[in-house]
């Protein structure tokens, strides 16, 4: 009897281990099986295209299904939005923004700043330059100077009306634009609270002391703003025709600081900052 129990255990501990091996080989071929998969579909759908490497493979079938929906999009827009994060509703699959105290630093309606940040070098603009009490990040300061000054002598008025923002004063700007206009709404013109761009400290909200902002593009300092602005490091943030990939309508007075190089290629090639930041930025190292 003890030889039959000792001969039973043995052959339960052959079958375990010839069912391990077995399950270790099938578990090898899926992940080859995945791998070839993934390589193909990658394969496929950059098509012709050699110059996209800004494709995550983590989002191939994202790709695949963003492209179904959008037959007409080329390869390179498909990867573009669907990195930026456009195939998922506003304020859905969120992330904390990268890249703190840069002025490549990006915020939008995928990535936020979390509540206690404050940027560093913040200081007080003059009132020559802006209303009362603004502030921006010293090199942003440094250039929006010599922009104004720069307009000044060409008989040009542009004066600051918004800058630095704090998560707190965010927070009770959308409640009110909530109140006044609903939330559906508030949200095609107004950041959440942690979204703004303001919060950075490199934006600014202008006019031209004649003008209501608003208004802001039938002005001559919007035109000056248009083929200046980018020698100085400044970009249109929020350009009409581009509000699908901003997520936000048509600001002709918002203006974002990313250094002169970034902002010289974005005019060049007209495109959005959410556009760069993901084909140049968000992968790079710190």
């Amino acid at each position: 009897m003890k030889i039959n129990k000792e001969l039973i255990i043995y052959v339960i501990i052959i079958i375990l281990l010839i069912i391990g091996i077995i399950t270790s080989v099938l578990s090898l071929q899926n992940q080859n099986t995945t791998i070839n998969n993934t390589q193909k579909k990658i394969k496929k759908l950059k098509g012709n295209i050699k110059d996209i490497d800004f494709i995550n493979e983590m989002y191939i079938n994202r790709y695949i299904k963003y492209q179904k929906n959008n037959p007409d999009l080329d390869i390179e827009d498909i990867i573009t939005r669907v990195n930026i994060g456009l195939d998922k509703k506003y304020y859905t699959n969120t992330k904390s923004s990268k890249y703190l105290n840069k002025n490549y630093i990006l915020t939008n309606k995928y990535t936020y700043l979390k509540e206690d940040y404050v940027p560093e070098n913040l200081e007080y603009l003059d009132t020559t330059y802006s209303r009362n009490g603004m502030m921006l990040v010293k090199e942003a300061k440094k250039q929006l100077e010599l922009m104004i000054t720069a307009a000044k002598n060409e008989n040009i008025k542009i004066r600051v009306i918004s800058s630095y923002r704090s998560y707190k004063y965010q927070v009770q700007l959308y409640n009110r634009y909530i109140e006044e206009d609903g939330k559906d709404l508030a949200d095609t013109y107004s950041a959440r609270p942690g979204f703004s761009e303001h919060q950075t400290g490199l934006c600014i909200d202008i006019d031209d002391s004649n003008i209501d902002y608003n208004q802001f593009d039938k002005s001559p300092s919007y035109k000056w703003m248009q083929n200046n602005a980018h020698l100085f490091g400044y970009i249109e943030r929020y350009p009409k025709g581009k509000e699908e990939i901003t997520g936000y309508t048509y600001e002709s007075w918002h203006y974002r600081y990313v250094g002169k190089k970034i902002a010289k290629y974005i005019k060049k090639h007209n495109i959005t900052f959410d556009e760069y930041y993901v084909k140049f930025i968000e992968n790079k190292e710190e």
